[in-house]
């Protein structure tokens, strides 16, 4: 179970280190996708323009690596938090 106690300044780095994850990642998505199918990655999954197979593909790419950007910015304001608390024990 996951502690609902956290500090502002986890909630708040957690919030900054997520943000600039999903820009890195949202970066990261385009350019492979580019470079694995020879085309700009779509910005509207509805346009009649993309097949269902690809905004299909997108979206599950898109997603997996949010939610793996999310965790990682969350464990990374943990770990930055603890290091801070410790310096202030010592």
């Amino acid at each position: 179970m996951a502690n609902r106690d956290e500090t502002l300044a986890v909630k708040v780095g957690t919030l900054v280190l997520t943000l600039a994850a999903g820009w890195a990642a949202q970066r990261l998505v385009g350019m492979v996708w580019e470079k694995s199918t020879g085309h700009v990655a779509p910005h509207d999954l509805d346009d009649d323009e993309i097949s269902g197979v690809q905004a299909v593909t997108f979206a599950a790419v898109s997603g997996a690596v949010a939610v793996l950007a999310r965790r990682l910015a969350r464990q990374g304001a943990l770990r930055a938090a603890g290091r801070y608390a410790s310096k202030q024990l010592h």
